[in-house]
């Protein structure tokens, strides 16, 4: 088992604010996302990719309105009345990672005997210009990210990425990095899954991105 850092999220009370966000904080504007009906959100990406990185993007991804999710609950916590109250209070902020696996149902058996239960892996997709993308995800019920977003969501790729089909930004991924009370147990999923790009200390529940963009190195934590 190898996983990959696949791609950040951030969260954002609307897509409008979270643009706005990005060309404020990265300096530059996010390329173009989609609609995920099966979660009732919807999102802008932007390629961070590095050799370190070599498929990572940047996801801004909100709920979108009047949409309703065809799930008990979206995923990332977006349902979380805390967390939606705090991304309207506060403005868009890093949530969450997701780490692609080359086989998602593996990985997930992987986690179990370490008391971990990431969620079952739902088929999900939505339309882009060059056709169906589609992947295999896990998304818990109570849509929970775990361990204060430190845990990675697995995913699998269908045929497509999408990071080929985005342009350069002109945003790379330098580094990172999470903290949590639950490090050595963290680190163990880590193992199991097989992701080295990361090590969890301990320390106050946060991840950690360093970004080199057009305005500067710039570190966002959750």
């Amino acid at each position: 088992m190898r996983a990959r850092v696949d791609h950040l999220v951030l969260g954002a009370a609307s897509l409008d604010e979270g643009v706005a966000w990005c060309e404020a904080t990265l300096g530059v504007t996010p390329g173009p996302g989609g609609e995920h009906p099966l979660m009732g959100t919807h999102n802008r990406l932007l390629r961070i990719a590095t050799v370190d990185f070599p498929r990572a993007y940047f996801e801004i991804i909100a709920v979108q309105p009047g949409r309703a999710a065809q799930r008990p609950r979206r995923w990332f916590d977006l349902d979380d009345e805390a967390l939606r109250d705090r991304l309207r209070r506060e403005g868009p902020r890093l949530l969450h990672f997701v780490a692609s696996v080359p086989d998602v149902q593996a990985a997930v058996r992987s986690l179990q005997p370490l008391g971990i239960e990431r969620g079952e892996v739902v088929a999900a997709s939505r339309m882009t210009p060059r056709g169906l993308l589609q992947w295999q995800i896990t998304v818990r019920p109570d849509g929970q990210r775990l361990f204060d977003g430190v845990l990675p969501t697995l995913i699998e790729w269908g045929e497509t990425h999408p990071a080929a089909a985005m342009p350069e930004s002109g945003v790379t991924l330098h580094a990172l990095g999470a903290s949590h009370p639950e490090a050595e147990r963290l680190r163990a999923a880590c193992q199991a899954i097989g992701l080295d790009a990361l090590t969890p200390t301990a320390g106050e529940p946060r991840l950690r991105a360093v970004l080199d963009t057009p305005r500067g190195r710039v570190a966002l934590q959750s």
